[in-house]
Formats: structure tokens, C-alpha cells, sequence
């Protein structure tokens, strides 16, 4: 008789309303049947509540659906599982207010199983002489359960709201990963997804004292799933842009240089420009720039850095919206960079833009916009270093090996480009004879060299970087020119050879003031002497190896 009415009262407490009074309903009469359950030492009614109350939490669930399903206006047929699974039918905003609905009325339940279950331990204790029994109104002072027995009762309390809390998660889980992958969710409502799970977690860990994995685990795969398509679009984007880049100075949409500076504050807002690849409105056109400003420093970019500077914040935005995430998006991110690195290079220096936007040749000023562009990636890996440190404790994993790998192909764009200016050069001065007339053709074509490369990186690249080129030309130059003189048996007697030389250098030396690019020292009137000296030693420096060694391609100024 007192299992037959304990099974009535569970059933009528775990199925009332979930909206109706909150504690225990009946509190006496439910003390009663414990103290009588136990005196009999029957401990199977623990088991007839458990069943009850993962009984109550399915037909909770499986109500929510079908109202759920009901306000969608579904017009395909639905078939639900005994356990009550959402369809992969409802859209996003509707799957969320389904699990927030169901992580609701599930709190609910299992606080109420809850309340059951200090009752049942409240009179276990008293039963077992561990409380007063006058505080639960048993009515025998004797104690009548054995110190085994209330162990046992124990052990199956602590199961019950295990049991009950593991089976919420895994109804709840079940929801989470029946989203469908055609629908598409955004970041905020992954990360109202993160809330309600972690919320629901929090809770039933604070009632069974441990954390269920199973919603955690769903969350995490829907979350992934995320993480991984918001990667693979911005990829293929990058990709494409990448592909029909053709390595021109391209003009600053309005919103970018906003976007740069929040970067180098580390306080990225929502309000993400357009695409530089969207029309322009006649008023927008009004508001583009040059370049972009970093300090005192101009960045001349091209199309695809700017773009790659907007799915940088992209990606910074999400990793805030997304903390729980942010390793994944910094790996990602990192992992982005380093493609573009290295599909930058592999267009330029590796002349695939020949094929890919259809350029006739890799000019110096693709060079030096392509060094350009890494130089700007360059300086933004510190601002994303330090903003992702505002959400995780760890360096983002691979982005210290894309900062090196971006430094070395800078080096190595450099080294094309006097790789360029020495072969030009070099075969100048091979025809060269050293006979009147003064300027030689060969001369005036050098003087038209240097020029035309000035053009060509001047604008687009810092005044100290042009300077170092020009610096390095003008060593390889005087090698070039010393060699050439003593295979001529040209020696400075005053003769009339020495006298034609003489004047072909202060032509190339007036060149190269009139760019004002080489240091004082290097373009007085004794900066030529050295060429007259024998070189005993082959003493270079790393970038003029670089040089002797890179292989001539196909290239105009």
C-alpha cells in the first residue's frame, strides 16, 4: 500500500504544472511515506521516483516540441521520437527559443526532484538518528535505521539526481545536435547558445555536485561546426580575391582607416565596413584615401590587404563574441594569415599572377606592393597578439611561425627587386666601352634604370627602406663598375680613358642626387675613388649574396 501511494504522489508532484508553487507539495504526508518506506526497509520506491521523474522530464520535453513545431507553421510531417527530439526542421531562432524554453522547464523539474530529494534525506538522517525526529514529525524516538541502511539511501539519493541531471543533458543535448547544417547560425546565437548551456550546466552541477558532459559535448560540436564554416567562407573569399589580385595601389574605402586604428587600440566595434569590393556610392568615392596612415607611416595598399584588414576584424569580433571559442578563431586566424603570406608570394614571386589575373609581367611596383602588404600584416600580429590575450591565457598557436615566415619574404621581395636592378645594370655595363661619346648610351640607360625604379617604389614604399635599395644598388654598382674598368686595363693616369670614366661617374652620381636617395657621404666628389682600388677580399652583405645568387626573371620598372 505505501509503494502504491508513494508512486500517486510522484506521479502528481513530477507532472503538476511547473509554473505552480515552487518546494515541496504535501511535505508532511511525503515524510510520512518515507519514514513508513524505510521502516519497512523497502529502498525501491528510490527507484520508482527516478523512473518518474526521467518520465516527466521526456513528456516535458516532447510537449515543448510539439508547441514548438505547432507556432512554426511546418508544413512537412514530422515524426518525433519517444524521447521528444526537436526536428531538424525549425530555424535557428526558433531552436533557440525551443532550448530556452526547455533548459527552463527542465530547471524547474529537476529543482523540484531536488526538493524531493532533501526530504528524503532530511528523514533518512532522522530515521537513522542523526537529526532530531521531532523536527520532521516521525513520531518514534527510536531509531530504526541501521547505519548500512542509510548508506545505501545515500548512494541511491546522490544516483537520483545524477541519473535525472544526466538525462536533462542528454534530451538537451540531443536538441543541440539536431540543428541542422543547412540552417545557418550567427555568431550571437552561438553565444546565446553558450549562455543557456552554461547556465543549465552551472545549475545542475550546484544540485548533483558534478558536471554533465553530454550538452557541453553538443554545444562544442554545433559551436565547431561554426568556427569551421565562418573559417572555410572567409578562406575561399581571401582565396578568390587573392587570385584576381593585380598588385595595383588600390583606394581606401571609407571605414578602414577607422577599422586599422581600432585594431591598434584593441577595441574592435561591430560596425565592420563593406567589402572594398562592393560599388562605391558617389558620396563614398568623396571619402576614400591614398593609403592607409600607421603613425607617420602611409600604407599604399592593395585590394586584398584591405579586404584581409576586414576579415582580420571579422575574426576579432567573433573571437569576443565567442570567448569560450577564441583559441580556435586565433588558430584559424593565424592559419589565414599564413595562406596569405604565402599565396602572396607565390603570386608574385613565383610570377603566378602571370596566369591567375592575367598580368603580362611582375613589375617593381608589384614587388614593392606585395612587400607592402606584408609589411601591414606585419605590424597588425602584435594588435591581434595583444587582443587576443584579453580572452585567452595562451599565445595563439602558429602565429609566431607566420610573423617570421612574413619577415623573411619581405627580405626576399627586396632581394628580387636588387636582383632586378643588378642584372639591368650588369648588362649595361657590359656593353659599356668607355669611349666618347660622354654620357654613353649605357650610362644614360643606367641614369633611366634608377629612375624608373624610383618611380616604381618610391610611393609605395617607407623613404628608409628605399634608401637601404638604393644604398645596396649603389655598392653592387661599384663592384659591377671596378670589375668592368679592370678587365678594361683602365687605370687613373689622367689618361684619356680615365678622363672618359670620370665623367660617365659624374653623370651617374648627379643621377642619383637628383633622387636624393644615397647618403652625403656616398655622392661627394671623392665617393668614386674606391673603384680605382683593387679589391683584395670579397667581403659582402647578406642581401648583396642574396642578390648574386637570385635567379632573373621576366620584370619591366
Amino acid at each position: 500500500m505505501l509503494n502504491t501511494e508513494f508512486e500517486r504522489y510522484a506521479a502528481a508532484d513530477l507532472h503538476r504544472p511547473l509554473n505552480s508553487a515552487t518546494g515541496v507539495v504535501e511535505a508532511e504526508r511525503l515524510v510520512s511515506l518515507v519514514a513508513g518506506l524505510l521502516r519497512q526497509n523497502n529502498l525501491q520506491f528510490l527507484e520508482v521516483y527516478k523512473k518518474e521523474a526521467v518520465t516527466a522530464a521526456q513528456a516535458v520535453l516532447k510537449q515543448l516540441v510539439i508547441e514548438q513545431l505547432a507556432d512554426c507553421e511546418c508544413d512537412t510531417e514530422v515524426c518525433l521520437t519517444g524521447s521528444g527530439e526537436a526536428p531538424p526542421t525549425l530555424d535557428p531562432a526558433q531552436w533557440l527559443r525551443l532550448l530556452v524554453l526547455a533548459t527552463d522547464a527542465l530547471s524547474k523539474l529537476v529543482q523540484r526532484v531536488k526538493d524531493v530529494h532533501d526530504v528524503i534525506e532530511h528523514t533518512s538522517d532522522a530515521s537513522a538518528g542523526r537529526l532530531p525526529k521531532t523536527e520532521l514529525n516521525i513520531g518514534d524516538s527510536d531509531s530504526f535505521l541501521s547505519m548500512a541502511d542509510h548508506s545505501r539511501v545515500e548512494v541511491k539519493l546522490r544516483e537520483l539526481l545524477t541519473v535525472v541531471c544526466d538525462y536533462c543533458h542528454e534530451r538537451l543535448a540531443a536538441i543541440v545536435a539536431n540543428q541542422s547544417d543547412k540552417q545557418v547560425i550567427t555568431a550571437s546565437q552561438i553565444s546565446e547558445l553558450c549562455v543557456i548551456v552554461d547556465s543549465f550546466t552551472d545549475l545542475c552541477k550546484g544540485i548533483c555536485g558534478r558536471q554533465s558532459t553530454a550538452l557541453k559535448a553538443a554545444f562544442n560540436m554545433q559551436a565547431n561546426k561554426y568556427v569551421q564554416r565562418f573559417h572555410s567562407q572567409r578562406k575561399s573569399k581571401l582565396s578568390l580575391l587573392l587570385d584576381a589580385e593585380r598588385w595595383r595601389a588600390a583606394e581606401i574605402p571609407p571605414g578602414f582607416q577607422r577599422l586599422l586604428d581600432q585594431l591598434a587600440m584593441g577595441t574592435i566595434s561591430e560596425a565592420i565596413p563593406s567589402s572594398p569590393t562592393e560599388k562605391l556610392t558617389e558620396k563614398d568615392c568623396e571619402l576614400t584615401a591614398a593609403s592607409l596612415l600607421v603613425g607617420s607611416q602611409q600604407f599604399v595598399a592593395v585590394g586584398a590587404v584591405i579586404m584581409l584588414l576586414r576579415l582580420v576584424t571579422e575574426y576579432c569580433v567573433c573571437a569576443q563574441e565567442l570567448p569560450s571559442l577564441a583559441l580556435s578563431i586565433g588558430r584559424n586566424l593565424a592559419e589565414l594569415l599564413k595562406m596569405f603570406n604565402s599565396r602572396t608570394c607565390q603570386l608574385v614571386l613565383g610570377a603566378n599572377a602571370l596566369r591567375t589575373a592575367g598580368l603580362k609581367t611582375i613589375t617593381s611596383t608589384n614587388l614593392a606592393l606585395a612587400s607592402r602588404a606584408l609589411q601591414l600584416v606585419l605590424w597588425l600580429i602584435p594588435h591581434i597578439r595583444n587582443l587576443f590575450r584579453t580572452l585567452i591565457t595562451d599565445e595563439i598557436p602558429g602565429l609566431e611561425t607566420v610573423e617570421r615566415d612574413i619577415g623573411h619574404h619581405i627580405q626576399e621581395l627586396e632581394v628580387k627587386v636588387l636582383s632586378i636592378m643588378n642584372i639591368l645594370l650588369g648588362d649595361q655595363l657590359n656593353d659599356w666601352n668607355a669611349r666618347p661619346p660622354v654620357p654613353s648610351k649605357a650610362f644614360r640607360n643606367i641614369s633611366r634604370h634608377l629612375t624608373k625604379l624610383h618611380e616604381a617604389v618610391s610611393t609605395v614604399l617607407p623613404l628608409e627602406q628605399v634608401n637601404d635599395i638604393y644604398g645596396i644598388v649603389h655598392r653592387n654598382f661599384k663592384d659591377r663598375l671596378r670589375d668592368q674598368i679592370t678587365k678594361m686595363n683602365i687605370v687613373n693616369n689622367g689618361g684619356p680613358q680615365h678622363g672618359v670614366v670620370t665623367s660617365e661617374l659624374t653623370f651617374y652620381i648627379e643621377t642619383m642626387k637628383t633622387l636624393k636617395v644615397l647618403r652625403e657621404n656616398d655622392i661627394s666628389d671623392k665617393a668614386m675613388e674606391d673603384i680605382w682600388i683593387k679589391k683584395i677580399t670579397n667581403v659582402t652583405h647578406k642581401k648583396d649574396k642574396d642578390v648574386a645568387r637570385a635567379e632573373p626573371v621576366s620584370v619591366q620598372f
